[in-house]
């Protein structure tokens, strides 16, 4: 019987980029979570690294495949996180995760997740209560204590 091979079958770095969709809220930054389709937990839309692809650009793809949105990534990451992933053929497997800012211009009423998955607008502490990756919840939450620091 033939093993199930996925999109990171065979690669020995499993990096991946993400986007962090951020808007300004009622006095304060919001940021898009989405679902993952599996267990309904709450991420940031991310997706495998391309060789062809630059590192922000992928995060947007990603943003707008997963989302559906629209906008442009900044260039330089934010930070990074690991977490485990669980692999089609049942392997958990670390991957490292590089977090692309994102200026959120609009939304499509078409996607290629579209129904797959639920987006959510929070605050980035709320964001940072959600998600169950600690070394993501700690990004976001030097991201707010930084955003505190530039309003004091």
């Amino acid at each position: 019987m033939a093993k199930a091979r996925g999109a990171a079958w065979g690669r020995k770095k499993l990096q991946q980029c993400g986007a962090l969709p951020l808007s300004a809220g009622e006095g304060q930054p919001m940021v898009l979570l989405v679902t993952t389709r599996g267990t309904g937990r709450w991420v940031i839309p991310k997706g495998w690294m391309e060789p062809e692809l630059a590192p922000h650009a992928l995060a947007a793809r990603e943003a707008f495949e997963e989302a559906g949105v629209l906008g442009e990534a900044v260039e330089v990451s934010v930070g990074t996180y690991t977490y485990r992933k669980r692999m089609p053929d049942g392997r958990r497997v670390t991957c490292r995760v590089e977090v692309y800012a994102m200026r959120v211009a609009g939304f499509a009423k078409r996607f290629p997740e579209r129904g797959q998955r639920k987006a959510r607008w929070v605050t980035i502490d709320r964001a940072a209560e959600l998600v169950r990756e600690p070394e993501l919840a700690g990004l976001l939450r030097g991201l707010a204590l930084a955003e505190l620091a530039v309003a004091a």
